[in-house]
C-alpha cells in the first residue's frame, strides 16, 4: 500500500456513525490533484419529469457508505490500497436553471479529468450523465455499459423540451460522445409510451438486452456480450438505481417492477473487471421516496462495486508502465 494514498476512516476507531459523511468515510478534498478516482456528488434533479428527489441523492449515499469497509469479499481487492481515491464534495448546480445546471456539472467533471483523476459519480437525476459525457467523451466518443429499466434515449418531453432524464443518451449520440454500437443497455423493462418507442435507439446501433432476455441467459451471458460489445476501447459504466427492482430499492424517480435483485446487480458489476473505465455514476437514488435507507445503502454498495473494478484497473495500469 502507498503510503500516500488516502485511507478511509477505521470504524474501530470512530464509529461508523460518528463523524463527517464522506463517501466511504474517505478524506474530503478540495480537488481531484492527485486522484486515481474521484468521488463525487451532482445534488440535481433539473431534468426529472414526474417524482423529484434524487438532489438529495449524494448526501444520503455518503451516509449508507460508511457501511462499506475495506476490501472486498469475493475479489480480495482493497480499492484503497491500490489506488488513490478521496471524496472531492459536491459540483455546483444550479436548482433553477437547467442549462447553466448542465454547464456547472460539465465545468467541475472536466476539472477532474483535466486533474488526471477517473470520475466516480453518485447522482442526481440521469440527466447528469450527459454532461459528464460531455467532459470525459470530449476529445472522442466513448462506449458504454448502461444499467437501466429505461433506455433513456427519448427526444422530447411537454413539445419540444430536449433535456429530461429520459433524453440523455440520444442527446449524447448526437453530440458525438458515444459510439452507439459499443453501447448496450441492461435491464429495460415496463411500460412504454409507444409500440416503437426503442426503433431510434436500435437504429443507431444500440444493443438492447430487455429484462426478459436477462432473466432467459443469466448475469454470466448478458456480460459476455457486454464486454464484446464495449471491447478495450474508453467506456463509460452507468447504473440506474431502478435497474434494481423496487421491492429492493423503493426510492427512485420511475419505479418499475421485475427487476434485478441487488444480488444480481453486484454479479454483473463484478463482471466489467478488465474493462477500460474512463468514468462511471450511480444515479436516481431519491431518498425522499425510500424505506430506511435501502435504496441508498444499494446505491453505496454498488459505487463500492465499481470502485473495486476501477481501482484494480488502475493498479494494472500503474503496474505496466
Amino acid at each position: 500500500m502507498s503510503s500516500n494514498f488516502f485511507q478511509p476512516v477505521d470504524a474501530s476507531a470512530v464509529p461508523r456513525f460518528a463523524g463527517l459523511s464522506t463517501f466511504m468515510r474517505l478524506p474530503a478534498v478540495a480537488s481531484a490533484e492527485g486522484l486515481d478516482i474521484a468521488l463525487v456528488g451532482i445534488p440535481w434533479d433539473g431534468g426529472t419529469t414526474n417524482r423529484a428527489g434524487a438532489r438529495h441523492g449524494p448526501r444520503e449515499i455518503r451516509n449508507q457508505s460508511s457501511l462499506m469497509r475495506r476490501a472486498h469479499h469475493v475479489s480480495g481487492i482493497e480499492p484503497f490500497s491500490i489506488a488513490n481515491v478521496a471524496d472531492v464534495g459536491d459540483l455546483s448546480v444550479n436548482p433553477i436553471n437547467l442549462l447553466d445546471g448542465l454547464k456547472r456539472i460539465e465545468d467541475g467533471i472536466a476539472a477532474i479529468v483535466a486533474a488526471g483523476a477517473i470520475p466516480l459519480s453518485a447522482g442526481g437525476d440521469h440527466l447528469t450523465t450527459l454532461p459528464v459525457l460531455r467532459a470525459v467523451a470530449r476529445d472522442r466518443p466513448v462506449g458504454m455499459i448502461h444499467f437501466d429499466a429505461h433506455s433513456d434515449t427519448n427526444d422530447s418531453y411537454f413539445g419540444d423540451n430536449p433535456y429530461t432524464h429520459g433524453t440523455p443518451f440520444r442527446r449524447a449520440i448526437e453530440e458525438g460522445l458515444l459510439d452507439p454500437k459499443r453501447v448496450v443497455q441492461i435491464g429495460i423493462r415496463g411500460s412504454i409510451y409507444e409500440p416503437g418507442e426503442h426503433d431510434w435507439a436500435v437504429a443507431q446501433g444500440i444493443r438492447i438486452i430487455y429484462m426478459e432476455e436477462f432473466v432467459r441467459r443469466g448475469a454470466a451471458s448478458v456480460m459476455e456480450e457486454a464486454r464484446a460489445i464495449a471491447g478495450s476501447g474508453p467506456t463509460y459504466v452507468t447504473f440506474d438505481i431502478d435497474c434494481i427492482d423496487p421491492s429492493m430499492a423503493p426510492g427512485t424517480g420511475t419505479p418499475e417492477l421485475g427487476g434485478f435483485t441487488t444480488r444480481e446487480a453486484q454479479e454483473m458489476v463484478r463482471l466489467l473487471d478488465g474493462l477500460n473505465i474512463v468514468g462511471a455514476d450511480v444515479v436516481e437514488v431519491a431518498p425522499p421516496f425510500d424505506l430506511a435507507g435501502m435504496t441508498a445503502l444499494a446505491g453505496a454498495t454498488m459505487m463500492f462495486e465499481l470502485l473495486c473494478v476501477m481501482a484494480r484497473a488502475v493498479a494494472e495500469r500503474r503496474s505496466q508502465a
